[in-house]
């Protein structure tokens, strides 16, 4: 059973995105924008990380390993002045499996109306906004091998009628070791029906992603995580991203990361804080990445573990 599901998510990507660059060919943009503070924080290298309800999105396999119930809220200081917003929560049932919901959030703020022979506004407003809702289950296969998957219901809405509804499916598989923590995962991700606008028919910016981990350095009170990852997205070239994370006593976190071959994106960093409270496990983390020209963004995110 291993094995052919392991085939499956190795030769599918091949299938389905073995094919030339094609920018500016998908829609629903908000997809590829970074839900996680820590996840933006090293460089998107994230898909052999992830450890907690953010797994929703990054890694749904990961989400077998959550103890308990985890609980995540963040906010993404967009460009424009646009809004990104993420929430989810997952819970582990160890004799089912792990089952998460989750749902991101694009819009902006209340815009006029304006029209060529009223190009001061017509008096009437509108918003633009783009959502994503998911529902995720994730489960053991051995004492070492998880997979998950998360099924996506997406929506966007520009002006009046001029609505569109697609549904996709991530698909992911995770291979955790006792060696100085070492972590393997890959995700086929966003494959799925396409979005119609008036005339035009768009995919989904699908990818295929996958990513290893591991403590380049243990010491009793610190740990150095180094992670890397690699994507072949549907509409472009191949990405690189490489990210690191240094921990003290699994208190104080500091990250950096970078991404190569990207057009815009390049550098970020990043920090966190983790303590019990009342029995919670409690999470506080901020990222900055720079895009370049276009300027940088800031995320700040809290977690919690139940």
């Amino acid at each position: 059973m291993f094995r052919k599901l392991l085939a499956f998510v190795l030769l599918m990507p091949l299938v389905i995105y073995g094919q030339y660059e094609r920018p500016g060919s998908t829609s629903a943009q908000f997809l590829k924008i970074d839900v996680s503070p820590r996840a933006a924080a090293m460089g998107h290298a994230y898909i052999s990380v992830s450890d907690g309800a953010e797994g929703t999105v990054y890694n749904p396999a990961a989400l077998a390993w959550i103890r308990g119930t985890d609980v995540v809220f963040t906010h993404t200081n967009w460009f424009a002045g646009i809004n990104h917003e993420f929430a989810a929560i997952a819970h582990n049932m160890p004799a089912i499996g792990c089952f998460g919901v989750s749902v991101t959030a694009l819009y902006t703020d209340e815009m006029d109306v304006t029209t060529p022979l009223q190009p001061d506004g017509t008096g009437e407003t509108f918003y633009a906004s783009n959502y994503r809702f998911g529902l995720s289950y994730a489960r053991f296969l051995t004492d070492r091998v998880t997979i998950g998957l998360t099924a996506n219901y997406i929506h966007l809405a520009l002006y009046s009628d001029f609505k569109e509804s697609a549904v996709s499916m991530d698909i992911a598989a995770y291979y955790v070791t006792e060696f100085r923590d070492f972590k393997f995962g890959m995700e086929i991700a966003n494959f799925g029906s396409s979005i119609r606008f008036v005339d035009e028919t768009y995919p989904l910016p699908g990818n295929f992603t996958f990513g290893m981990s591991m403590n380049a350095l243990e010491r009793a009170d610190q740990e150095l995580l180094v992670s890397l990852a690699g994507v072949k997205p549907n509409d472009g070239q191949p990405l690189a991203q490489i990210g690191t994370e240094w921990n003290y006593d699994q208190l104080l976190f500091l990250r950096g990361g970078y991404r190569l071959n990207h057009d815009v994106e390049s550098y970020s960093f990043g920090g966190g804080l983790q303590f019990d409270v009342a029995r919670l496990t409690t999470r506080f983390d901020y990222s900055y990445s720079d895009y370049d020209l276009l300027g940088a963004t800031h995320r700040i995110g809290i977690g919690i573990n139940l």
